[in-house]
């Protein structure tokens, strides 16, 4: 009975990372299509129908280049932390409240902060290890950033969790049955779009990868494979970090339309800050986490304390 029940798990596992990896292909290939439309131009749309083929291509083409390595790099450093990032990547998927076959998380929430804080280390090591000057200044910029917007991203949630009283992420569906709390708590909610901007590298808060300004940052020494699994990182956080909007702030996690609408329109929203906003300046940045919400979230985290208390 338990070697069947670790098959069905194991099953689920599999399952996932194929929905994921095709969900990112996709993405990707929305990304693309949804810029071509802003900068007036067109997308993709040579390869396959309408150019659904196109990320398939893309894999294929990356993952089939001679992998190149600087000199004087620290090796094993340099050739894993790629694929431990992407890992990582994969592995905080298992906190989707899967109703069947998978496992269940009653800390999820701890679970999700803990990943991320370790996702940081990706970046510096992938940034140190290529001893590259452009590299590690890209990775302890992106550093700096994370640890920053990590700090008030905990609080926001704090708030969220003390008006649920659990660390179970299908709990936020059954508090929200009423009323979505994108509604109770706006502020936050707008807060946490920002936060998430930052947390996944993506503009106006894409210092790690700054293209204009560190010739592509972090990652600059990355070519085929390695810079394959970075990339697949990114996007695949994008879509957790979709889902983990939707689940606290629009309802829950309840596998109707709305629910997949609203993750779609959350990832849209990605792309089109992207093609709409320039790059913040980098004190402004730190300024806006540490000045503006910091102190924001500790207020809105005390005043739901003391809703929680009284009611």
């Amino acid at each position: 009975m338990m070697m069947n029940d670790l098959l069905m798990v194991l099953v689920g596992l599999l399952i996932l990372v194929l929905g994921v990896l095709i969900g990112v292909a996709f993405l990707v290939l929305l990304e693309r299509s949804v810029l071509g439309y802003i900068q007036i131009r067109k997308g993709p749309n040579k390869v396959g129908l309408l150019g659904i083929l196109q990320p398939f291509s893309d894999a294929i083409k990356l993952f089939t280049k001679e992998v190149m390595y600087p000199s004087f790099s620290n090796y094993y450093c340099y050739y894993f932390s790629p694929v431990m990032s992407f890992m990582l990547s994969l592995i905080i998927w298992m906190l989707i409240p899967y109703y069947f076959n998978m496992v269940s998380f009653n800390l999820g929430v701890l679970f999700f902060l803990c990943c991320t804080s370790v996702g940081v280390y990706m970046v510096m090591v992938a940034g140190w290890s290529s001893n590259s000057n452009y590299a590690l200044l890209g990775g302890l910029r992106s550093v700096a950033q994370t640890i920053s917007y990590e700090v008030s991203m905990a609080l926001i949630l704090m708030s969220s969790i003390i008006m649920i009283m659990d660390f179970n992420l299908l709990m936020f569906y059954f508090y929200q049955k009423m009323v979505w709390m994108m509604f109770i708590m706006i502020p936050l909610c707008l807060m946490w779009i920002s936060s998430m901007l930052a947390e996944t590298n993506r503009t106006p808060f894409d210092f790690a990868e700054g293209e204009s300004e560190l010739v592509s940052g972090f990652n600059i020494e990355y070519s085929s494979g390695g810079f394959a699994f970075i990339f697949l990182a990114e996007y695949s956080s994008i879509l957790f970090m979709s889902l983990l909007f939707t689940i606290i702030y629009m309802g829950g996690y309840n596998m109707n339309f709305i629910f997949y609408l609203s993750m779609t329109l959350i990832s849209f929203l990605f792309i089109w800050v992207r093609g709409t906003l320039p790059r913040y300046r980098y004190d402004k940045l730190m300024y806006l986490a540490w000045k503006s919400y910091l102190p924001v979230s500790l207020s809105f985290l005390l005043f739901f304390l003391g809703v929680k208390f009284f009611i």
